[in-house]
């Protein structure tokens, strides 16, 4: 079984921190993910950790890319400058929201605070806009409805030199899904 999880969770935990994935067109692509610690709930240093496993991926392949799932945008933008020069693309997920900040740093990593969300646009990060304002109005516990309509895929293309590993680009996309019904 391959399971991804966050590296700096406890090793009792199912799964494997990082991977390396193979690739269709030139070196495989190391995958290292994490969790922020700020406002996410109990797990080890990510700063810490990234390190250990960045340099065990580097021994297979150039190219390595590390998300960060945190809620603190500030705790994703210094990852991302502690890894600059290090690895391929360092990328934050978990707010929803896509950030208009992607850029590639000093050293050719290319990095994005959040690469937003794949699901429907109109809502409350996914989910129907009247039952989350009931609970913000009313302080109610109310079950939250997936929202529907409008669902866009959200993310960034990166390209990367496969000899070096270093990022020549990187370009955010949120693409609108044509519905079922073809509206």
């Amino acid at each position: 079984m391959n399971l991804l999880r966050p590296a700096n969770l406890p090793e009792v935990c199912p799964g494997a921190g990082s991977c390396i994935l193979p690739s269709k067109r030139g070196p495989a692509v190391g995958v290292v993910t994490l969790l922020g610690r700020i406002f996410m709930g109990l797990s080890d240093c990510p700063f810490q950790k990234v390190d250990k496993e960045v340099e065990k991926l580097k021994k297979e392949t150039p190219i390595v890319f590390v998300e960060i799932h945190g809620e603190a945008s500030s705790e994703k933008v210094a990852m991302g400058w502690k890894l600059t020069g290090k690895v391929s693309c360092v990328f934050g997920t978990h707010t929803h929201v896509q950030t208009a900040d992607e850029r590639v740093l000093p050293g050719g990593t290319a990095y994005i605070t959040d690469l937003g969300m794949t699901g429907p646009h109109e809502s409350v990060i996914g989910r129907d806009i009247q039952s989350v304002l009931y609970r913000f109005e009313t302080q109610m516990h109310v079950p939250f409805v997936v929202a529907t309509g409008d669902v866009r895929v959200c993310g960034a293309i990166v390209t990367v030199d496969a000899d070096t590993g270093r990022a020549r680009s990187i370009e955010r996309l949120c693409i609108p899904v044509p519905s079922a019904s073809g509206n």
